[in-house]
């Protein structure tokens, strides 16, 4: 990797190579900056997912079907950090892709699997939400954990055979010079993946958490009433005050990935755009940061994670609070 160089020499991805591509310049200042910010990043949502998976994992007492999506999401945020952020860092540095071909297409796979994963799981925790407030009499029988992790297992499963499908038969062009990875697609390939990855799903998951939130907000008024008026709560009231938290809670994730998210999908659309390539840059790594927010959110309003991650931190306790 090359660092500064006199003010005109161009520097080479490849210099062997006559097709290589232009490397940006940068000073040596500017490559420790953004490797070091990159690498904090990258390990900051590697280590906070960590804490999720541990804490689902460990404690038999949060394998609930619930949490089993929470599990998996957080699965994909963590390879998101382990993976994709180190990968983009250096292309965005190094403006060169080193990698070769193979690994090229192979990344890109991942890079569409894992996001499409994660909303995958957001409308199944969404579906899960919706039972559990909506209908919380027939939750025990219809949201189990078999079914639970069958329906994570086909999420992914799906999302691998869609990513696959569009990566080896999309149309392929010839990259302008050797060292870019690159995924050129047809306009209307374009427009069915933000329909079926984007559209589609968050239509599904607002309008469910719109019918969570109606239901959830006249149940808590009618417990509010119950409790102003003098009268004991039966453990169901309870339990549907607590249920309606936690929708709120997994609310605020959603509404947290559709903020990273629809300024990417709107990117997509416009190819043509004139917006410079940092605010693209910028615009990506935002769906990026979104898998290091996640965890931040359980931390604030999920008592179980805070507690858990303090028995994890505290390794002598873990053993004995399974």
């Amino acid at each position: 990797m090359a660092y500064e160089t006199e003010a005109h020499e161009t520097q080479y991805c490849f210099p062997a190579i006559n097709s290589s591509c232009i490397k940006t310049k940068r000073s040596r200042h500017e490559y420790n900056i953004m490797y070091v910010f990159f690498s904090l990043l990258s390990v900051w949502t590697v280590f906070l997912n960590l804490l999720v998976i541990i804490s689902i994992s460990h404690f038999k007492k949060l394998h609930t079907p619930t949490n089993m999506l929470i599990l998996s999401l957080a699965v994909a945020d963590l390879l998101i950090g382990l993976i994709i952020m180190p990968l983009e860092a250096i292309r965005l540095i190094e403006t060169c892709w080193y990698f070769g071909d193979t690994f090229c297409k192979l990344i890109l796979i991942i890079m569409g699997l894992l996001p499409f994963t994660s909303l995958s799981n957001l409308v199944l925790i969404a579906v899960d939400r919706y039972v559990a407030v909506c209908h919380p009499l027939l939750y025990p029988q219809k949201i189990t954990m078999t079914r639970t992790i069958i329906m994570i297992c086909v999420s992914w499963f799906c999302s691998s055979a869609y990513n696959i499908s569009a990566v080896t038969t999309s149309s392929k062009s010839k990259y302008t010079c050797y060292g870019e990875c690159t995924f050129i697609t047809t306009f209307a390939l374009t427009i069915m993946d933000v329909f079926l990855s984007f559209l589609l799903p968050c239509t599904v998951i607002i309008t469910l958490y719109l019918r969570i939130f109606y239901v959830a907000h006249h149940q808590v008024k009618v417990i509010n009433s119950l409790m102003r008026s003098g009268k004991h709560l039966t453990e169901g009231s309870v339990r549907r005050k607590s249920e309606s938290k936690a929708a709120l809670t997994l609310g605020i994730i959603m509404t947290v990935y559709l903020f990273c998210w629809i300024p990417y999908y709107t990117l997509n659309l416009t190819p043509n755009t004139s917006m410079t390539s940092v605010t693209a840059y910028f615009i990506l790594w935002m769906v990026y940061i979104n898998s290091g927010v996640n965890p931040l959110i359980y931390a604030i309003f999920y008592p179980w994670f805070r507690t858990s991650v303090k028995h994890i931190l505290n390794l002598s306790n873990i053993f004995n609070t399974a």
